[in-house]
């Protein structure tokens, strides 16, 4: 065995090379080191052992533990549901029209339309769902088809322009652009721009709207809900109202669609939405409550 080189300054051993007068030390690793290490090995196979680790071809070893953090999610989404099926059931049970006469009800049900809202309706109608260009802001009182309970919750089950579902909401506007004249087309938006006050009135405009446009939108231009025809005389527009957009929206026409929630969320989900969007400020009255029903509904959260 070859003769181990000691380095005069440390006393300790070296590799054995040298270069250029320099060497290096062969420091061994501190005991607690050593022994951290150790016990990192023993941990791992421990851990290997115990817990889920080595991946398979569909799933992976089990661990003699049987523990799993979709196992632990499994049973706090279990643990959540059995709290909130009280509130839930009492929602079911309740006819929505009859929910504000429960005002703690009412309460938890806004609550889950909003935590609802948060998942399936931002992505359109933002967070604080005031909308964007083609996305109605549901926070303001314009509404085509009807803004109170049974209306909203009656669109959002049924959805707008589903071309598979006959019960969707459903309204269109013909494209002008091949029945209508530029110059006729330049006249009615000066028209429709001067029912919100945006523009001095044009006869000629007037003229080409009464033929084309008021059978839906009215004389006034204050819509048809029947028809889901929007109020084009309150300054609210959903795709813009400059001369551009609206040259555009009357030589093309316009045909936004919202999903049939029915075949997604449950009917209290649902419910919940409806309460929540017609809680945002521009939710309209809707029937009045049968005094028995009322009774009835207010006992129902306790239940």
């Amino acid at each position: 065995m070859a003769h181990k080189h000691i380095d005069e300054a440390t006393g300790t051993p070296t590799v054995g090379h040298e270069w250029d007068g320099i060497e290096e030390l062969d420091t061994p690793l501190p005991r607690w080191w050593l022994i951290t290490f150790i016990l990192c090995i023993v941990f791992a196979v421990g851990y290997v052992i115990f817990y889920p680790a080595i991946p398979l071809a569909n799933s992976a070893t089990p661990g003699t533990l049987g523990w799993s953090s979709r196992g632990d999610l499994a049973k706090e989404m279990a643990a959540d549901t059995s709290r909130r099926a009280p509130v839930f059931k009492a929602i079911a049970i309740t006819p929505l029209a009859q929910l504000p006469a429960n005002p703690a009800l009412l309460a938890q049900a806004i609550e889950g339309g909003r935590a609802a809202f948060k998942v399936h309706c931002v992505q359109c109608h933002g967070a604080g769902a005031a909308g964007s260009v083609g996305y109605p802001n549901l926070n303001d009182d314009d509404w085509l088809w009807g803004g109170d309970l049974g209306a909203i919750e009656h669109t959002l089950i049924n959805g707008i322009r589903n071309p598979d579902y006959d019960e969707t909401r459903n309204s269109q506007m013909p494209a002008f652009g091949e029945i209508l004249g530029n110059a006729e087309i330049e006249a009615v938006i000066t028209h429709v721009r001067s029912l919100s006050g945006l523009e001095k009135p044009s006869l000629a405009g007037a003229t080409v709207f009464a033929d084309n446009c008021a059978a839906c939108h009215g004389e006034n231009g204050k819509g048809n809900r029947d028809l889901g025809a929007p109020n084009i005389a309150d300054s609210i527009w959903l795709y813009g109202g400059d001369r551009k957009t609206l040259k555009h929206t009357i030589t093309y026409a316009r045909g936004g669609v919202m999903p049939r929630w029915n075949a997604r969320l449950n009917p209290v989900t649902i419910k919940m939405l409806a309460a929540y969007v017609h809680s945002l400020g521009g939710g309209e009255a809707g029937p009045p409550p049968v005094p028995a029903e009322v009774a009835e509904a207010s006992t129902r959260v306790d239940e």
